[in-house]
């Protein structure tokens, strides 16, 4: 059974797959790694590394013919095509690859999306997007404090003393909580919103207050944990709420997101022109549309005295630890694919199945078991 990992090549993409430490547990159960050269270069693990692991680096070619290949985003058509025929690939799909995916049917390859992996508790540990939220939360955190024009924490100085920041999260999710505490440790008084009932424990839980406890909603929740697109009038609620807050906040963290769709829109253009002056806003959700109005993905827009940020792919801006997380959960689906040493592609399994979003030549619909 060969496992073969690729360098992404996508922009701004620094991460990789599987780290040292991910390759030297899966070489300890007999499976065989083989790693493209370079492929964690960008994100400080050296092709030595790989090899004291129990790795063999390759050249490209060689990399994807193995029974199964991963890599963080899904390779391009070019790429795709030179995929061993049959193979299982693991990877975040996105829901922009028709072309990669018709170059992966014609291979024959299973794809497996890693966006897919369902909540549930047994795949908690291949849980890739909560892994990289979690990076995702304290790496916005970060950004704003470089952006913002003041100090985060309160300070007594022989110049006088300084009032902390007010910082606001708004969604209460894995990111939006990796927020709240990161806010929390940096010193800022940290308040969190999310429509989700349950959030309201945990953004109090670490500290911080939660306001608007009226707009929270009982049927914003999906049965695997996530938001859901919200009705009219609890949309309006929403924005009331967030509207309510937002013009006495310093520093704005917006991770709110509903899946497979457009990120939800909670901060309009008015509710910007009513902040502080220097008052910053980092949307994390910029990729999915942006929370605010005003974001623009990739970019920075200064509205007013209003610095509005849109990142993209935070969590490859801190590859190391990253792909650390992200290499655990991809060894830990691995493991359960292959169980005995050899591949299993059980498509009734809950795991497996969801995650399918190609086989046997055929585009499967996400979420089919």
């Amino acid at each position: 059974m060969k496992i073969g990992i690729l360098k992404d090549t996508a922009p701004r993409e620094r991460r990789v797959a599987l780290t040292p430490d991910a390759v030297a547990r899966l070489v300890k159960r007999d499976l065989e790694v083989v790693v493209e050269q370079g492929a964690g270069v960008s994100a400080f693990f050296a092709d030595a590394a790989y090899e004291a692991a129990g790795a063999t680096v390759v050249e490209s070619a060689a990399a994807g013919d193995a029974d199964l290949v991963a890599c963080v985003r899904r390779p391009g058509p070019d790429r795709a095509g030179t995929l061993r025929q049959g193979s299982v690939l693991l990877a975040l799909v996105g829901n922009d690859g028709a072309d990669a995916l018709e170059a992966l049917n014609r291979q024959k390859v299973s794809v497996l999306a890693l966006e897919l992996v369902p909540r549930i508790t047994r795949a908690q540990s291949m849980d890739v997007l909560s892994s990289q939220a979690t990076v995702a939360g304290y790496q916005a955190v970060l950004l704003g404090a470089h952006h913002l024009p003041r100090f985060l924490p309160m300070l007594t100085t022989a110049a006088g003393s300084i009032q902390p920041a007010r910082a606001l999260v708004l969604g209460a999710g894995v990111a939006g909580l990796q927020a709240i505490a990161t806010a929390r440790r940096l010193g800022a008084i940290v308040s969190g919103f999310d429509v989700r009932a349950a959030a309201a424990e945990q953004v109090e839980s670490l500290g911080a207050r939660f306001i608007a406890p009226e707009a929270l909603s009982q049927d914003a929740e999906t049965a695997g944990g996530y938001a859901k697109e919200l009705a009219d009038d609890q949309q309006r609620r929403v924005l009331e709420a967030v509207a309510g807050a937002i013009h006495q906040s310093d520093l704005v963290i917006s991770t709110a997101a509903i899946p497979n769709r457009p990120a939800p829109r909670l901060i309009t253009r008015e509710m910007v022109e009513g902040m502080k002056a220097g008052a910053v806003i980092i949307d994390v959700s910029a990729e999915t549309g942006g929370n605010c109005e005003l974001t623009r993905a990739g970019e920075t827009v200064v509205h007013g005295e209003v610095t509005v940020v849109g990142p993209l792919n935070l969590p490859s801006t801190m590859p190391q630890h990253a792909s650390q997380m992200f290499g655990r959960n991809v060894q830990t689906l691995i493991e359960h694919l292959c169980p005995e040493g050899n591949l299993v592609l059980d498509l009734e399994d809950e795991i497996t199945g969801a995650m399918c979003v190609a086989h046997d030549g055929a585009q499967r619909q996400r979420g089919t078991s």
